[in-house]
């Protein structure tokens, strides 16, 4: 019998269900041409669905239901309140982009967002193999739909089918490094998993084995080198709204699923799939950052950034453990989840500013095109130079205090090896504020290729000035935000 815990423990999930399934049959009796109606559902269902979350996380209880498969945690709980709160606004910035190119012909957009947020919620709560993957595919599903939603457009179909096929090949990566680590220890629950493997009575290579597929599969998730190729061509390719949705909230699901299942499960494999993610994270600091010199298209740009953007995640990831040491594990962790959380902060942003550019029939898609900006819209030029400073960690915005926490973790863990990769961070975030400076020198001192003025809906508006003002103000005012990732991080090792 199902406890009544079990149930509190996934009412947000329950409510998001059923009114994604409400939404899509009550779309269908929706005549106006911008889903207005459907919208506005969407909206109101997200915003009770993020308070729940929240009020979870304050309340700071750790529940685990239907017989450990689930677990509701103060980190889970802010992380699918943040993933919400995104997704939100991608469909504020989204709507009028998708109208004007026909996406909106039926309610997809909206109920395809919101099955992937479900999957998101999934993979977050999962505290048991099997729940964790029925999560992740419920969010590629979602997500391959939403990339080919431009039935017209070879562009967006070409994309969707890269995503399908590389999207497959990580699953089974990650499906068959699971099935390993079930065969070796006998149990796809994650806590009975550690458990399994701190008994040191299992041979060492094959947990190994196992354990290289499923960092295989969690590295094409977070997009890292060498599990990188989709990430241009999927952002390139897909509508411009549709690269939003897939470009930030997932990003902290799969953070989450790092967490549940080199953390919770495999703590004691740390001294191996540390080595792993130092690796992946050199890989990507220097490719992400040198390919994204050569580029000039700003979405690619933006998906090689993001590449480099996630070896930093896995800095903060692989410093937590030092010779089996656990004492750096709560500032490393947590270092990593406000990086992580005010990457898509500034994504959501950076992007919003591109899809407010875009007009019917002109994608605004290359650096050339925000040429002169500055001429014809102050506010939004300012807004992308804002996002532009702190993805290249420039003080006083959010992103060089998340560098900074992070860096700080990776020294603060020790040994001259670990400096060194400080160092080299250091380094490539330089070469990096090359490819971001550029595109605000080509704002504000290029003159203007277009004299189309720059208008947006007045929630577009609102949303996106109050968004860039968050990251100036959490650069300033960074603890907070801080805090709150700490304490989740220490509630979960916790546990």
């Amino acid at each position: 019998m199902i406890d009544k815990l079990s149930w509190i423990s996934v009412y947000p999930e329950i409510i998001l269900l059923i009114m994604a399934c409400v939404i899509a049959l009550a779309d269908l009796g929706v005549k106006s041409p911008r889903r207005t109606q459907t919208y506005l559902l969407s909206l109101l269902t997200l915003a009770i669905v993020a308070a729940l979350q929240a009020s979870y996380a304050v309340g700071g209880a750790t529940i685990y239901g239907f017989n450990n498969m689930v677990v509701s945690d103060s980190m889970g709980n802010w992380l699918k309140c943040f993933a919400t709160i995104a997704v939100m606004v991608t469909l504020v910035y989204g709507r009028p982009y998708a109208a004007d190119r026909d996406m909106l012909r039926g309610g997809e957009l909206f109920s395809l967002s919101m099955f992937s947020l479900l999957g998101m919620f999934v993979m977050i709560s999962g505290n048991n193999f099997l729940v964790i993957y029925l999560g992740l595919e419920l969010l590629t599903l979602s997500s391959y739909a939403l990339v080919a939603l431009r039935r017209d457009n070879g562009t967006a179909t070409e994309a969707a089918m890269k995503y399908f096929v590389l999207g497959a090949l990580a699953s089974g990566f990650l499906l068959y490094g699971l099935s390993m680590m079930y065969g070796a220890t006998g149990s796809l629950d994650v806590n009975a998993v550690f458990k399994a493997i701190n008994s040191g009575q299992i041979k060492h290579q094959v947990l190994v084995f196992g354990l290289v597929f499923v960092v295989s599969g969690l590295a094409f998730k977070l997009g890292v080198v060498p599990f990188h190729m989709w990430i241009p061509d999927v952002y390139q390719g897909a509508p411009t709204a549709v690269t939003l949705l897939i470009g930030g909230a997932p990003k902290l699901a799969a953070f989450a699923i790092c967490i549940r299942l080199l953390v919770e499960g495999m703590l004691p494999l740390a001294i191996d799939w540390q080595q792993m993610l130092m690796v992946l994270s050199v890989g990507s600091l220097l490719i992400g950052n040198l390919a994204a010199i050569a580029q000039t298209n700003l979405k690619r740009m933006l998906a090689y950034s993001t590449i480099s953007h996630m070896g930093f995640v896995l800095l903060g990831l692989m410093s937590g453990v030092v010779n089996g040491d656990i004492h750096y594990a709560a500032n490393a962790y947590s270092s990593s989840m406000f990086y992580v959380i005010t990457y898509v902060l500034t994504t959501l942003a950076s992007f919003g500013v591109i899809l407010l550019l875009a007009r019917d029939g002109f994608e605004s898609e290359e650096i050339a095109d925000m040429a002169g900006l500055n001429e014809r819209s102050p506010l939004y030029a300012g807004v992308m130079a804002v996002c532009l400073l702190s993805l290249a960690g420039i003080p006083p915005m959010v992103g060089f205090y998340a560098k900074l926490a992070v860096l700080q973790a990776l020294v603060a863990s020790g040994g001259g090896f670990n400096i060194g990769l400080a160092v080299f961070a250091v380094m490539m975030s330089l070469i990096g504020a090359f490819y971001y400076l550029r595109v605000i020198k080509v704002m504000y001192f290029d003159k203007p290729t277009s004299t189309h003025s720059v208008s947006a809906p007045l929630d577009v508006r609102a949303v996106l000035t109050l968004n860039g003002a968050l990251l100036l103000l959490l650069g300033l005012l960074p603890g907070g935000l801080m805090t709150l990732c700490a304490n989740a991080v220490v509630q979960m090792l916790s546990t």
